[in-house]
């Protein structure tokens, strides 16, 4: 395919550009199906270093367009952290996130050289392999944005999730940008027809599609409680006397729901010092639970002794029964590097301060399983809702009902809870749970199984939710297999880039 790099360098920019604006807030999901293809196009029939440049522009464009609120809570939550160094730590996810397009390019490129149809046959399931990758990398995995969340708004797309994860959907959207790529790198009867009735098949499920969906019943019913309490860098020591009415409205809003309609209260990740080590929080904790006569979950940063006598923090949900006691404890376990620890503390001392704010957590081990009246739940906690294959095992380990509790007060009113709702919702639908999703200031939402929200309330409100739901007890094959189709994809991988050198070698004159 001749392109002069200019053009070629525009085709990457508009490339990148399409991507950042399929997730929220730009809204514009439908740009998804060809941003991979303007990618593609970039990178057929280039030379190397001009794909690799094409590719890295499609990350560097991408990373800050989409995640602009990464800077922010930096900034803004950072102690001692100056906009200049929370842009450049942004600027250096966006390198680091650029590798991934670039290796994409790159390897398209060089298969291209020999084939445009193995080329065009090989993008999907690279995509696939290189977002897995970026799900699975120790420490620094951020699978943020991936490209099948962008499909995920509709309801007969979201449902390939519960079979394949989120990788299924984000296979459809590649393949499909493929064929657009081969019809116009390769014109041929054979590429127009393949893209023209992949266009149509689309077009028909997505209109079509959501007619077919079920409809879940409910025979639940939960009052979340979005506290929309301030978001604060640091905490006074008497922070539950300054907020004294604030906690009393609460208190109230959670007990007059409770008693009006029975059901499980529930409210968000720790949105302020509440532990139940703090006799005062511990009060009002223990009198929601004893005057509404209903389980409370709160989320409560949670102070162990350790064997060597240290006191250890955990961010951790607990349940505590109609009579106030505790019956149910769970411990983050996929903290967030560089905002509830510091990885590699003893290389990374100057990143201490990013989390002076939070403190530094120690992660739990146990991928619990409580158990309400009616049926068996798991919690998860904010950042956590990101990892499906992660999230799967509660479901595969007797959960019947998935919560999922969040602070994303300090997303302030950003693209981040948008987007962190649009990937939670997934999750629901992956293993086929009613899904709870009660957060401090929005997006406070009920999400049935088939991804429907059910129920929410407004963001940056304080307000309780009736949030209908049900226990399930079916395992969908994502949650008896996890990433099978990322294994598929990368088997599928190796044999076509192993398939092209072999052919690259044939192809070669002997002497």
């Amino acid at each position: 395919m001749t392109l002069s790099r200019p053009v070629r360098f525009r085709l990457a920019i508009a490339s990148g550009l399409a991507l950042s604006f399929s997730f929220p807030n730009y809204n514009l999901p439908l740009l998804v199906w060809v941003a991979v293809a303007l990618l593609m196009l970039a990178a057929l029939g280039a030379r190397t270093r001009d794909a690799a440049l094409c590719g890295f522009i499609n990350g560097v464009l991408f990373y800050p367009l989409s995640l602009p609120w990464i800077a922010t809570v930096m900034k803004q939550y950072g102690s001692n952290i100056s906009w200049l160094a929370a842009a450049g730590i942004l600027g250096l996810m966006a390198l680091a996130g650029s590798l991934f397009p670039l290796a994409f390019a790159v390897l398209l490129c060089r298969v291209g050289k020999k084939s445009v149809a193995v080329a065009c046959a090989l993008a999907p399931f690279l995509w696939v392999v290189l977002e897995f990758a970026r799900a699975h990398l120790p420490i620094i995995s951020f699978p943020w944005n991936l490209l099948g969340y962008a499909a995920s708004g509709n309801l007969a797309f979201l449902q390939l999730a519960s079979i394949t994860g989120i990788f299924g959907l984000s296979l459809l959207i590649a393949a499909f940008n493929a064929s657009l790529a081969w019809m116009f790198a390769s014109p041929s009867s054979k590429s127009r027809r393949t893209a023209i009735g992949a266009a149509i098949a689309l077009v028909v499920i997505a209109v079509l599609g959501p007619r077919f969906v079920p409809l879940a019943p409910a025979d639940h019913i939960a009052h979340l409680v979005q506290t929309n309490l301030p978001q604060e860098e640091l905490y006074p020591a008497n922070w539950m006397e300054i907020h004294a009415a604030d906690m009393q409205q609460l208190e109230s809003l959670s007990i007059d729901a409770a008693k009006k309609s029975p059901g499980l209260v529930i409210w968000p990740e720790v949105p302020a010092p509440f532990t139940l080590q703090d006799s005062k929080f511990a009060a009002i904790a223990g009198r929601i639970a004893q005057d509404s006569r209903q389980d409370f979950l709160v989320g409560v940063v949670d102070w162990k002794l350790s064997p060597d006598r240290k006191w250890l923090a955990s961010n951790s949900a607990v349940l505590l029964d109609p009579a106030g006691r505790r019956e149910f404890t769970y411990d983050k376990i996929h903290l967030v590097p560089f905002g509830e620890y510091v990885p590699l503390r003893k290389y990374l001392f100057f990143a201490h301060s990013l989390i002076d704010s939070i403190g530094d957590f120690t992660p739990g081990r146990d991928y619990s399983v409580g158990s309400l009246p009616g049926g068996r739940f798991s919690v998860f906690i904010c950042y956590e809702a990101i990892f499906s294959s992660e999230i799967r095992r509660f479901a595969a380990h007797g959960a019947q009902l998935l919560i999922n509790i969040s602070n994303d007060g300090w997303f302030g009113r950003s693209s981040a809870p948008a987007q962190h709702l649009m990937m939670a919702r997934v999750r629901a639908v992956e293993n086929r749970r009613w899904l709870l999703r009660c957060t401090n200031t929005g997006f406070t939402v009920d999400v049935d199984p088939y991804g429907r929200i059910a129920a929410r309330l407004e963001p940056f409100t304080r307000a309780e939710l009736d949030a209908p739901y049900a226990f399930r007890s079916d395992l969908t094959p994502y949650t008896r297999f996890g990433d099978w189709l990322a294994w598929v994809c990368l088997i599928a991988t190796v044999g076509l880039l192993a398939f092209s050198l072999t052919r690259s070698r044939k192809e070669q004159p002997s002497h």
